[in-house]
């Protein structure tokens, strides 16, 4: 996801749920916390990963802060020159004034990759970026199940991991997440408090199925 804004994060103050919903509404709510900022936790809702939040100045200093995208850092390989000129004139041809094209909420970034890769992407049809925007497109319609399936046990796992790990049955609790077990999993945190054992369920197998209580 390009923009950073569109995150949906899930902030926790200890073990009970403050909030869920876009990350510029997440960071306000923690903000706005008044004297529990610093016990809150913010989870990423698609990797379980804690999102580190700069609640520094003004609430326009921090929605301005989460509008930037990641720093990106300058690689070891760049298209060649004449790799350069190729897209010159075409589509793909940068502007002097903007990089990218901001209709299309398309967002510049640095690509690293051996002067063989650019090679070869610069050989098709439109362009390096076009292709490289297909090849995305192509990989995550090809993601299989079973790839999805470990994405949300990954997820749930970073979850539990940061927040969970004190907390009765952990361990027996991330051998039923891996090992698929839905069952054995609910049984084994049904004593953790309710908001963290509805929102590993949540991670680990999605928010359109049922969940126990």
């Amino acid at each position: 996801m390009s923009d950073p804004t569109l995150k949906t994060c899930t902030a926790f103050v200890r073990d009970r749920l403050l909030l869920s919903g876009p990350l510029p509404d997440v960071a306000l709510a923690v903000r706005q916390s008044t004297g529990v900022a610093d016990m809150v936790l913010v989870f990423d809702d698609a990797t379980g990963r804690i999102v580190d939040l700069d609640l520094r100045g003004s609430d326009a200093d921090i929605l301005e802060r989460i509008s930037q995208p990641p720093t990106t850092y300058a690689g070891r390989y760049r298209p060649k020159i004449d790799a350069v000129s190729a897209l010159q004139g075409s589509d793909e041809a940068p502007s002097q004034k903007t990089r990218g094209r901001p209709k299309l909420g398309v967002v510049a970034r640095e690509v690293t990759l051996l002067p063989r890769q650019w090679e070869w992407l610069t050989d098709q049809p439109g362009g390096a970026s076009s292709t490289l925007r297909r090849l995305v497109d192509e990989a995550r319609k090809a993601a299989n199940p079973r790839q999805q399936r470990r994405a949300a046990q990954d997820a749930a796992y970073q979850f539990m991991q940061a927040i969970a790990g004190d907390l009765p049955g952990y361990e027996d609790a991330t051998r039923a997440l891996f090992a698929d077990d839905r069952s054995s999993l609910e049984q084994r945190i049904a004593a953790w408090p309710e908001d963290i054992r509805t929102y590993a369920l949540r991670l680990a197998f999605g928010a359109g199925e049922n969940q126990s209580a």
